[in-house]
C-alpha cells in the first residue's frame, strides 16, 4: 500500500500544479475578511490588497477619477480585481486598459493618486505592479483572481452600492 501511494503522489502533485501556476511578480498578503469600518482607513500598501473596509462596496466598473480605497477593498473581498493606473498615464494606454476590462463584471478600473508603478493589479491578498499595460501578466492575473484567489466573499454583489469617486 505504501508503494502505491508513492507511485501516485507525483501524479497528484503534477495535477495540482497545472492550471496557470504562479504569476511572476505577484506579491501576496494575509488579510482576513469581514472587518467593516466607517471613515478613512490607513493601509500599509498602496493600493490596499485587503483589510478593514467600508460597509458599502464600490460598484464595479470603469472610473476616470480615483476611488476611495475603503470602498474598493470591500469589492476585492467580493472577488473583484482592481486595476489602477498612475495618474498621467497616456490616454492610449488608459483606452487599452478599458478594452481589457470591457465585459468583465468583477473589475474596477481607476487612476490611483498615490501609487508609484504605472499599473497595479490588486485582488484580495494579491498584487502585481507592472510597467506596461500590454504585459501578458495582466490577462493572467485577471483570469486567476477575478472571482477567484483568496477573496472571502466570492460571488457577493459588485453593484448596487457606492458609485462615487474621490
Amino acid at each position: 500500500m505504501k508503494r502505491m501511494l508513492l507511485l501516485t503522489l507525483p501524479v497528484l502533485l503534477a495535477a495540482c500544479s497545472q492550471g496557470g501556476g504562479d504569476i511572476e511578480g505577484v506579491q501576496t498578503f494575509k488579510n482576513e475578511g469581514g472587518a467593516h469600518q466607517p471613515g478613512r482607513i490607513n493601509y500599509a500598501q498602496t493600493p490596499p490588497p485587503g483589510g478593514a473596509h467600508n460597509p458599502a462596496w464600490q460598484n464595479c466598473g470603469v472610473y476616470d477619477r480615483p476611488l476611495y480605497d475603503e470602498y474598493a477593498v470591500h469589492s476585492l473581498e467580493h472577488g473583484a480585481v482592481w486595476v489602477t493606473y498612475k495618474q498621467g498615464l497616456p490616454a492610449e494606454q488608459v483606452e487599452a486598459l478599458k478594452k481589457v476590462v470591457d465585459g468583465r463584471t468583477y473589475t474596477l478600473l481607476s487612476p490611483h493618486e498615490t501609487q508609484s508603478a504605472p499599473l497595479v493589479l490588486t485582488a484580495w491578498n494579491a498584487q502585481l505592479e507592472l510597467q506596461d499595460v500590454n504585459d501578458p501578466r495582466v490577462q493572467k492575473f485577471l483570469q486567476k483572481y477575478e472571482q477567484g484567489g483568496e477573496a472571502p466573499e466570492i460571488g457577493a454583489s459588485c453593484s448596487g452600492a457606492y458609485g462615487g469617486t474621490v
